[in-house]
């Protein structure tokens, strides 16, 4: 089984809001199609859908005033709008894309997930469906909501389901030794360790809004992916046939993360 996130840098244009690229989601879609053999499971980020409406509203820091709520119910409904558009994709290629909001079986405490009723996924995926899932605005028994990152999403479901691999799909080739949208010179790796991975203090400088950690983030929630035995691949989504490669176990440019 395989765990696929794909970046809201990947499927949206992160600098105009709720601005989809669609000509990427259809390709990524028959990519997926194409490469079916193991379940799988499909995580995706917001991007320019769901990253300004959290900014705006301040719903990483909790709830603080009435307003936030509608701001909530907002930046959910932008979620639910990019992901019926990977959902359509996905169904007219014949995949049986199941969609499931974390909302609605996730609460978090102070941002981390605390509650997670994993049965209906795993169901779906039993019965032979795609859940596809995303980031989203969820309740949180400390902060009274909070923002669940499709990171973190991706990492526990890793985890829970004890998958094949965790795949990363961003639009660069991996990790760098810094950020090569602003760096000419930043070299990539093809693997890492844990211990340089927590010791790489200038990898994942965002270029847009970003409200959940941008590469470091992903840096982050893999950690104890990989601590698990669990291979951690990353690598570019916006290069056509790279999420096909990885799919179906193929030799891919990227980055390993590794024990």
């Amino acid at each position: 089984m395989n765990v696929l996130k794909l970046g809201g840098s990947v499927i949206t244009n992160k600098e105009k809001p709720k601005t989809a690229d669609r000509a990427t989601i259809e390709r990524l879609a028959e990519e997926i199609a194409l490469s079916r053999g193991e379940p799988l499971v499909l995580v995706h980020g917001g991007g320019s859908f769901g990253h300004p409406l959290a900014e705006k509203f301040k719903l990483t820091e909790g709830f603080k005033e009435a307003s936030q709520f509608l701001g909530f119910s907002e930046t959910h409904r932008a979620m639910v709008e990019l992901n019926d558009m990977i959902i359509d994709a996905l169904i007219s290629r014949g995949v049986a894309a199941f969609p499931l909001p974390p909302s609605s079986f996730i609460i978090t405490a102070n941002g981390r997930i605390k509650t997670l009723d994993i049965q209906v996924l795993k169901k779906a995926l039993k019965k032979g469906f795609t859940p596809v899932l995303h980031g989203d605005t969820v309740l949180d028994s400390h902060k009274g909501f909070s923002i669940l990152s499709g990171d973190q999403l991706s990492a526990r479901l890793a985890l829970e389901l004890k998958t094949t691999r965790l795949i990363f799909g961003v639009d660069v080739d991996g990790i760098y030794t810094s950020n090569p949208k602003l760096n000419p010179d930043a070299r990539l790796l093809e693997s890492l360790s844990l211990s340089e991975a927590r010791n790489s203090a200038e990898i994942g400088r965002s270029t847009a809004i970003d409200v959940t950690g941008g590469m470091l983030g992903k840096i982050y929630e893999a950690l104890p992916v990989v601590e698990a035995g669990i291979p951690v691949l990353i690598l570019n989504a916006k290069k056509p046939h790279n999420i096909f490669k990885a799919l179906r176990g193929e030799s891919v440019v990227g980055t390993i993360l590794r024990r």
